[in-house]
């Protein structure tokens, strides 16, 4: 059978026309209109750069517009006192409401590889009456501008307070695209790059409030993945397995389906909480109060409700599932792209699983027993031969989560960015997407396998 997508695979679709990029408050810059272009290579041998702003040092060296860097065990960027007020309509919930807010604006980040995709995310907490929105800008290789372009507005809470998270729509100035929660080159062929970029957090609070979002990580992943159907076969390097939990999303179908049709479509939540509560993280018995008590593993429904983005109608957003991660206590998490499997590998000796994201047909993938055009699941180890060990949500219960894949037909089809469909046609691949979680003070040899992929 075929899985539903757990986002939406669109980043093929060709664009017939330029759309208007989604205003957002406060208003955003207007799009370019150049169409010169030079075309730009990245560097050699680097296909993807980290670029996050967490220290107080960074904190300081954004533009503050409102806002104001704290210490402490994390330090953070918070609200010190509104430049602003403006209002908000929902398009999810049909209110409009009035917020204060602040701004912070990061410096210009030149990444080690001119981009064809950026994706943003983000670490933070929003009490209820709050939230923040991301936003990136940046140049082209040809000199140009783009507009700013919204990455994502959210909450971390859905109460009557809160906004309903979401991404946006219809961004576009005719070169570039954001698809959801991936902002994209519309035509790579041509040479034309993202050479560089700053991100803009925009901070929100009811009006006379003393409330404040706090903020203790934004950044990107900024890469520029050759296009390829198939990539060369590693060698094996790592024996080990970690223990991780093990839950399906299928135990769920049919539950709260206001949440992207329940469980069947609930893969990337599953896999997030899979990797939380391996760090020893979970949620209270008053968090999980709203579930009903006769379902099993009410985390996992828990986990589907605070990733849900209400304009994907879906739990797949990528940075909505780090940023969910990172509000429990001392965890950070991102969104990034890794280029091998010996990069994974590097990881799992450290202790650190990965949730990744891939596409294939059922025939691609031995013992999968079905085909997705999308998919999250967690790679939790390697066997003595190289396999690897993956929890897969995708499983009847919790006892047949824990599979072992073939390496060669895993690693091909998590990092090749072509693909042929089930009708023979080409899309696309996620080319070694995966969200990385881990703890706040993590051992010396967990911080230096992030190190080695510019991760801090």
């Amino acid at each position: 059978m075929t899985r539903p997508a757990t986002r939406r695979t669109v980043l093929t679709a060709a664009l017939a026309a330029a759309a208007s990029v989604s205003q957002a408050a406060p208003t955003t810059a207007a799009p370019t209109t150049g169409r010169a272009q030079t075309p730009a290579r990245g560097v050699a041998g680097r296909l993807v750069d980290n670029r996050f702003w967490t220290s107080h040092a960074d904190w300081r060296q954004g533009e503050q517009a409102g806002t104001r860097a704290v210490t402490g065990h994390r330090p953070a960027l918070v609200i010190a006192a509104p430049v602003g007020r403006t209002e908000y309509a929902d398009p999810h919930t049909g209110r409009t409401a009035a917020w204060e807010y602040a701004t912070w604006t990061s410096p210009m980040h030149r990444p080690s590889v001119p981009a064809t995709e950026v994706i943003a995310s983000w670490n933070a907490r929003t009490p209820s009456g709050t939230w923040l929105q991301v936003e990136l800008s940046g140049a082209y290789s040809d000199g140009t501008a783009t507009p700013w372009f919204v990455m994502g507005r959210w909450s971390s809470g859905d109460g009557e307070r809160d906004i309903r998270r979401t991404s946006v729509d219809d961004q576009t100035d005719g070169r570039s695209t954001v698809w959801t929660d991936t902002f994209s080159m519309d035509e790579p062929s041509t040479g034309l790059r993202l050479a560089s970029y700053r991100l803009r957090l925009t901070l929100y609070r009811a009006p006379g409030t003393g409330l404040t979002p706090t903020v203790w990580r934004v950044g990107a992943m900024a890469s520029d993945i050759p296009d390829r159907f198939t990539v060369p076969a590693s060698t094996p390097r790592l024996a080990r397995e970690l223990a991780v939990p093990r839950y399906s999303q299928n135990t769920h179908v049919g539950q709260y389906p206001e949440y992207d049709d329940g469980g069947e479509a609930w893969c990337s939540p599953t896999s997030s909480q899979m990797i939380i509560e391996y760090w020893g993280r979970k949620p209270t018995a008053e968090d999980l109060a709203w579930v009903n008590p006769a379902f099993a593993d009410p985390q996992v429904c828990h986990a589907a409700r605070h990733t849900f983005d209400y304009q994907y109608e879906g739990c797949g957003n990528w940075p909505f599932n780090a940023a969910y991660a990172a509000t429990y206590r001392d965890m950070n998490a991102v969104v990034t792209r890794l280029r091998s499997l010996g990069e994974l590998e590097n990881l799992v000796r450290a202790g650190i699983p990965a949730i990744t994201s891939q596409s294939f047909l059922k025939e691609e993938l031995t013992g999968a027993g079905y085909g997705t055009s999308g998919h999250l699941m967690t790679v939790v180890g390697f066997t003595a031969a190289g396999d690897v060990i993956a929890n897969d949500p995708a499983s009847p219960g919790n006892e047949a989560v824990r599979r072992v894949y073939r390496r060669r037909e895993w690693e091909n089809i998590w990092l090749r960015t072509k693909r042929y469909n089930a009708s023979g046609n080409v899309v696309s691949g996620t080319g070694g997407v995966c969200y990385l979680y881990w703890p706040e003070h993590p051992t010396a040899a967990q911080s230096k396998a992030l190190a080695a992929l510019g991760i801090r």
